[in-house]
């Protein structure tokens, strides 16, 4: 046996269960084709080159005659197993045997053994993975993992789920491109219910058919090193605040008020599908006043809208924006809001969260009476509505607005920090919340978590690997500048907490000086790429103030590096902005709101460098649209790929997305026909549309085909293994009592100013200068009435009111009021 080893605890054992042991995180991807109603693969013998398994009939017994030579067995979680030395063999005299007869969690399985025996692999390089099997239960995975030369042996994939039989049948996939600095990987299948499992055959060979690329170091200034930037000629017929893909591949652009009292106040609502194939515009009649409302995609494809403004914040600031309770759902089939019951409560600037039962959890947010809303909201999609007092389940804590609320595999729900205006939550900042049993756990590391007003947060891609990165922000009362830091979460790890990453790279603003210093931003977008990388773009110094940052880069979950210097959108992107990957692979950005109050309705696109790599690879059918957890689908391309995933669609406001995903699919090749492993785990990919693409070794990615994924024909259990569960902080239990009725005060949260729709343009950061005055105050005389309400003199950044009549550069000084007669 080789030593115990630091880097994997949760998958050690030498025969009996080792309680408490994190464990190894798999996602049960399916190479399963029979019973899906699509015909397997061929199951050709291995390929011309050499078996790298060491043993691979299991026919050489370990010194001790026991157990076969350079395997082991591993496994974790509280079961009851015997493995048995067989002679039921699929060739030759032995196989291997695991009994599994009664599981609470955890599986077993036999891998080989983490030294010389480990097969070794070289960078860049893929390899097709197989064996010999049966099985009297669906509940089996091919599970991987890698030898990184820093970090020792950690866990990398799940790769397929295996099906039922009875007989001796083949099973084969293809690993990812091996990372950098791995020299070794091991893997087998793993038994995670009860039944039984019989191993045979092993072979892995390098099946690195396609040349690697050519070192491209990008020095040029071609759009092959940036890409491109393009601005439509027509611009939106809306203020695009909220921008949502349609599964038809059209953008939903909702305004609603659009920041705009006067429209507010003549009922005048708007929303636009924007077409970017033909760059048409359709408008949509608008119920209700979408303004800063939250939303998600269903499984069907509709689109749910998650409360909006029910009235603007009163002119003087003494009171807040107020929350709407009602909802509506965007049907794209006829471009028309249906509305659902109410909520149980207002929201305004709330987060909705697709769960893996396809319901929404939605929360946070300024409630009807302008207080922090407490409550959280539970939208059955079984049911279209939204669930009453009692089913929908409390925690009566206060998320703060806009959330980032990521779902994890299972089914527990992190916030990243990530939020809009004010501060962040108490405690650390980010937490772990499980909402079915209510508890909240505190999660170390994150850097300035009072100053995340409008950071970017995202689940990084593949989805299977659970990390979570957290980009820039601010404090719009507090922080004079946005900061430009980076962190980075791995919530596979038993106790994870963030850790320090890259800082943003720096841009320039609009008088073309550079960044310096600790400068970053706010407002910033960050898109996820069918090639893995994420784009991140758009930006400000400041929140209100502005200072628009003109900067694009790539960031590299790989190597945890950005690439700086990419083409920057031509139009500032600053407040009431966002980003959306389209399904030919460029982007959209729209939305520009700064603090005088206009809005910038130009629309841009991008072009990664991707699309000016050479040709694309093709998509050239898709067996079905319509893709069952657990299952292997068939596609054909027209050339080799290394890679294959579904995207979800976005639906992004105010630098937000916490559904943002890429879901990887591993393959098994034959020549240009490609089977790809789905999931069994819904939380990893919850139901509904996504973009599917393939991607060369070039790293270009072929235009997306639309699938929609579901619960129906799931065959294997999910794969659903306790990662974060010793988190250094105590969970803090529900603050509720009385059976489910919150606690005296606890309806709502008082908020600090700066929540009212307040002007930072004049005095300190922290002033808040009324963002309309009544209409009974003139021009002239705002300063008087200011001067009534204790306001002094004022520096000025941005005179929207008036308030510097004699252009000093100081508001409400002696020359700035009305001369009496």
């Amino acid at each position: 046996m080789t030593p115990y080893h630091p880097y994997r605890p949760y998958r050690r054992s030498t025969g009996r269960t080792r309680r408490g042991r994190k464990r190894l995180f798999l996602t049960a991807f399916a190479l399963v084709a029979a019973g899906f109603g699509l015909a397997p693969l061929d199951a050709r013998p291995a390929s011309a080159a050499p078996n790298l398994i060491v043993n691979p009939g299991l026919e050489t017994l370990d010194a001790q005659g026991e157990f076969p030579e350079c395997f082991e067995k591993s496994g974790w979680g509280d079961n009851d197993f015997t493995y048995t030395v067989t002679d039921d063999a699929h060739a030759g005299e032995r196989a291997l045997r695991i009994d599994l007869t009664r599981r609470t969690d955890g599986d077993r399985k036999v891998m080989m053994l983490e030294n010389e025996c480990a097969p070794k692999v070289t960078e860049g390089h893929q390899y097709d993975l197989s064996l010999w099997y049966k099985s009297t239960s669906p509940d089996v995975a091919m599970t991987l993992f890698r030898h990184d030369k820093t970090a020792g042996w950690v866990f990398w994939a799940d790769l397929n789920t295996l099906p039922q039989s009875g007989t001796y049948a083949r099973t084969e996939v293809r690993t990812p491109v091996v990372p950098a600095n791995t020299d070794q990987i091991t893997w087998g299948a793993a038994l995670y219910g009860v039944g039984s499992l019989t191993t045979d055959d092993y072979a892995m060979v390098d099946a690195t058919v396609v040349p690697e690329p050519p070192v491209d170091p990008c020095e040029g200034k071609g759009p092959e090193c940036k890409g491109e930037w393009t601005v439509q000629t027509a611009p939106s017929p809306v203020r695009a605040i909220h921008s949502v893909l349609l599964h038809t591949g059209k953008v939903l652009l909702i305004a609603g008020s659009g920041n705009d009292r006067d429209a507010f106040a003549a009922g005048t609502f708007k929303s636009s599908v924007f077409d970017p194939v033909t760059g048409k515009y359709t408008d949509i009649p608008t119920p209700e006043d979408f303004f800063c409302a939250g939303h998600v995609q269903l499984p069907d494809g509709r689109v749910l809208v998650v409360g909006g403004n029910k009235d603007y914040a009163s002119a003087d600031g003494t009171v807040g924006y107020k929350g709407l309770k009602s909802s509506y759902v965007f049907d794209p089939k006829v471009n028309k809001y249906v509305k659902v019951n109410n909520m149980l409560a207002g929201h305004w600037y709330p987060s909705a969260t697709a769960m893996g039962n396809g319901d929404v959890v939605a929360l946070g947010g300024l409630g009807e009476d302008a207080a922090g809303t407490v409550v959280n909201e539970h939208f059955s999609y079984a049911q279209n509505k939204w669930l009453p007092m009692g089913e929908a389940k409390q925690a009566w804590s206060f998320w703060g607005l806009y959330p980032a609320m990521i779902l994890l595999q299972d089914g527990r729900l992190f916030y990243s920090g990530s939020h809009t205006f004010g501060v962040g939550l108490p405690g650390t900042g980010a937490s772990v919340y499980d909402y079915d049993k209510g508890t909240i756990t505190d999660v170390p590391g994150l850097r300035k978590k009072d100053e995340r007003d409008q950071s970017a947060s995202l689940l990084l891609p593949p989805a299977q690997d659970q990390k979570v990165l957290t980009a820039g922000g601010g404090n719009h009362t507090v922080s004079p500048d946005a900061h430009r830091l980076v962190d980075l979460i791995d919530l596979k790890a038993a106790s994870p907490e963030y850790v320090a990453g890259p800082d943003l790279p720096q841009g320039k603003y609009k008088d073309g000086t550079f960044q310096k210093g600790a400068e970053g931003k706010v407002y910033l977008s960050a898109v996820i790429l069918p090639d893995g990388k994420v784009l991140e773009t758009g930006g400000a110094l400041h929140t209100y103030r502005e200072d628009p940052v003109f900067e694009a880069s790539m960031y590299d979950p790989e190597t945890n590096t950005f690439e700086p210097g990419l083409a920057t959108d031509p139009v500032p992107r600053t407040y009431h902005s966002s980003s959306t990957l389209l399904p030919d692979g460029r982007v959209l950005s729209v939305g520009d709101n700064p603090g005088d109050g206009s809005f910038d309705q130009r629309v841009s696109l991008y072009k990664p460098p991707y699309l000016f790599k050479g040709a694309r690879p093709k998509i050239t059918s898709v067996a079905s649209q319509n893709w069952a957890y657990g299952s292997a689908q068939r596609i054909t391309v027209d050339k080799p790929v290394v890679k294959a995933s579904l995207i979800r669609p976005a639906a992004v406001t105010h630098s937000s997305d916490p559904n943002q995903r890429l879901v990887d699919l591993p393959m098994t090749v034959d020549g240009n026909t490609i089977a790809l492993s789905l999931t069994s785990n819904p939380n990893l990919a919850p139901p509904g549309w996504y973009m599917l693409s393939v991607v060369d070794a070039k790293g270009v990615p072929s235009v997306s085909k639309w699938v929609r994924i579901g619960p129906q024909g799931q065959v294997a259990a999910e794969r659903v293994l306790s990662y974060a569960d010793e988190l250094a902080a105590a969970p803090r239990a529900p603050g509720h009592a009385d059976h489910g009725k919150p606690k005296a005060g606890k309806r709502g949260v008082k908020l600090p100013e700066g929540y009212d729709g307040c002007d930072h343009a004049y005095g300190t950061v922290s002033t808040c200068v009324p963002w309309t005055f009544p209409k009974k105050v003139p021009v002239a005389d705002r300063c008087e009435w200011l001067k009534s309400k204790g306001y002094g003199v004022l520096d000025v950044r941005r005179d929207r009111h008036g308030l510097d009549r004699d252009k000093d550069g100081k508001a409400c000084g002696k020359g700035d009021f009305r001369k009496r007669r």
